[in-house]
């Protein structure tokens, strides 16, 4: 992972170097004219988060930014307003309108993006998903940051070591409409059917829509509703800092895992009572958007249909295969989630 992290860096520093833009923050490459095979003959390439103001997203998008510009495309940013499918569909309409080569989109909803993205498809566009998926109609492909049985069965574990093996346990989740976060939840119900977790209770899935002060809010309710509570496992990285900054902020001796960024959790990291985030996991959002965009060009290129089987090169990150997602579509998966921990986390923190 370092060496993804320290080629991604070096990467970065030859970008700088190139004359092509990159827009961002709303906004896109050109003013939002850029075109199909413009009179530079660049492709131009589009990616659409979940929303502005999400660091996690940022730093997908730029990765995606960093390989599209490397490898000679025009990229497109778009940061919609809101976590919300109907914000995603208007930017989606947007980039039919301007004729990009293709979409690669972090889902706010499964199945509420489908007719435009169907749009988008029989306009020639090539779409896929990353970070968080659509539907399998929806998407040519979708790049994973991790297995789902795998990020499920590393948050379960950290659940039972944390909490010694029982008691009441919450889970502070983004969007009930969230796919991956959805996703994992039922892969941690599935993992806890095993007797070994069978003293601990699930009390709830509460909902931050990763917003900070509505996670914060979700923390206190938690809190409120179950004196109780021995840990929450927050799945996302608002809502997990959200929570970290309660727990501390009120002295709490409830406990905190869940997927986070090192930058933003660091001071929260420790195996002490002064801490509230004994460890967590994620993967690097970074090589997330990376791995996005060389699927996007591969896509373009022709070099994938984005069908099971078929494998293709993503620069200096190797050799992928498309797998089976499980959901009649199939899924590039990057790796397995990475433990941040005492130990780890000043190495991380200022990397993303």
């Amino acid at each position: 992972m370092k060496k993804k992290v320290l080629s991604a860096l070096l990467c970065t520093a030859m970008v700088a170097t190139l004359a092509a833009g990159c827009g961002s923050s709303g906004g896109d490459s050109k003013d939002g004219e850029a075109a199909k095979s413009d009179d530079s003959g660049k492709k131009t390439y589009a990616i659409v988060t979940k929303a502005a103001g999400n660091p996690y997203n940022e730093k997908e998008a730029e990765g995606f930014q960093e390989v599209i510009e490397a490898e000679g495309g025009e990229c497109i940013v778009k940061h919609p307003e809101a976590a919300t499918a109907d914000a995603q569909v208007s930017v989606i309409q947007s980039l039919i309108s301007q004729g990009v080569d293709s979409i690669a989109i972090a889902a706010n909803d499964e199945n509420a993006l489908q007719a435009a993205l169907e749009e988008a498809m029989d306009a020639g566009i090539k779409v896929s998903c990353l970070d968080s998926k659509v539907n399998a109609d929806s998407r040519m492909t979708f790049v994973n940051q991790a297995g789902t049985k795998e990020i499920g069965q590393a948050l379960m574990d950290a659940v039972l070591d944390i909490t010694g093996g029982e008691g009441q346990w919450a889970i502070l989740s983004a969007t009930s409409q969230a796919a991956n976060q959805n996703a994992w939840i039922e892969a941690m119900k599935e993992v806890m059917t095993d007797e070994k977790y069978s003293k601990l209770e699930l009390v709830e899935v509460a909902y931050g829509d990763d917003e900070p002060q509505k996670s914060t809010d979700q923390t206190l309710a938690l809190l409120q509703k179950y004196p109780d509570l021995k840990l929450i496992c927050a799945p996302t990285t608002v809502g997990i800092n959200a929570a970290a900054k309660v727990l501390q902020d009120e002295g709490s001796d409830v406990k905190l895992t869940g997927l986070g960024l090192p930058s933003e959790m660091a001071e929260y990291i420790g195996d002490d009572d002064a801490h509230s985030c004994p460890y967590m996991y994620l993967w690097n959002p970074i090589d997330v958007g990376r791995l996005g965009a060389y699927t996007s060009i591969a896509l373009v290129n022709g070099d994938i249909t984005g069908a099971e089987g078929e494998t293709f090169t993503a620069g200096d990150m190797g050799e992928y295969t498309i797998t089976d997602a499980g959901d009649g579509g199939t899924e590039i998966i990057l790796g397995p989630p990475f433990k941040f921990e005492p130990s780890n986390i000043d190495e991380w923190k200022d990397v993303y």
